[in-house]
């Protein structure tokens, strides 16, 4: 069972947390936001909107991230998709499909939007966001169940998260997962990823970030999870990414 807070520029819209099996399978957003500036039906801008949510249908699940503007101000809009790292191209396609498709439900006109899956994050805005670490919106998700030795097993967490960090903030893909050993026949098992329009050093800046936000949710917990428009990070004491 999870937990799930929220602190957000945003008008956040009101959803149920829907949990997942310890797979990590997919079976529902794990948070949605949508802006209170919006646009009339069958405006430009949704007319460009439509156009960016199919081209990043197609362009994001080769590689697991897309982006592109479209259209000229005041319509222009900016979008962004990205899939977790251990992602199939089709589980890719997939998500993108279906985050577009709740996000336009739920969302129908707003001018911006964020709504992130296990496998996938989504968004657009009128704004130019790209290169710029977004942490204006952050979703908070633990486990309710403690730990036995709160103080080791913090520590263990952090020290694989911040490895993780170094490591995802390092590589093209802005992606890692790995593991810790936390004693007999026990492991710790974490996630490091950034959208790729940042810089290595943004991407750090923006993991380091959430890592410290650690704290205030998660200290002692099971397992935990930070996410924004710009980075998560992720830790269970199960394995949850495919290797």
């Amino acid at each position: 069972m999870s937990s799930l807070i929220f602190s957000s520029i945003f008008y956040l819209v009101s959803f149920a947390v829907l949990l997942q099996t310890a797979l990590g399978t997919d079976i529902g957003p794990l948070f949605r936001s949508c802006s209170n500036e919006t646009f009339t039906a069958n405006a430009p801008y949704q007319t460009n909107l439509n156009k960016l949510m199919g081209y990043l249908y197609y362009q994001a699940p080769p590689t697991g991230f897309g982006i592109a503007s479209l259209g000229q101000n005041p319509n222009q809009v900016q979008g962004l998709a990205l899939c977790r790292g251990d992602v199939s191209t089709s589980d890719c396609k997939t998500c993108v499909a279906d985050a577009s498709s709740t996000m336009r439900k739920n969302c129908p006109y707003s001018k911006r939007a964020m709504i992130f899956y296990d496998k996938c994050l989504l968004k657009y805005s009128n704004e130019d966001f790209f290169g710029q670490i977004d942490n204006g919106t952050k979703g908070y998700m633990w486990n309710v169940k403690n730990v036995t030795n709160p103080v080791k097993f913090n520590e263990g967490r952090n020290e694989l998260l911040r490895h993780l960090a170094k490591q995802a903030s390092a590589n093209h893909q802005m992606y890692a997962a790995g593991e810790l050993e936390m004693g007999v026949s026990k492991k710790l098992y974490g996630l490091a990823q950034c959208t790729r329009d940042l810089s290595y050093n943004d991407c750090k800046s923006c993991l380091d970030g959430i890592i410290g936000d650690l704290p205030s949710c998660c200290d002692g917990k099971q397992g935990g999870r930070v996410v924004t428009g710009s980075c998560t990070i992720r830790y269970e004491i199960y394995s949850f990414v495919k290797a």
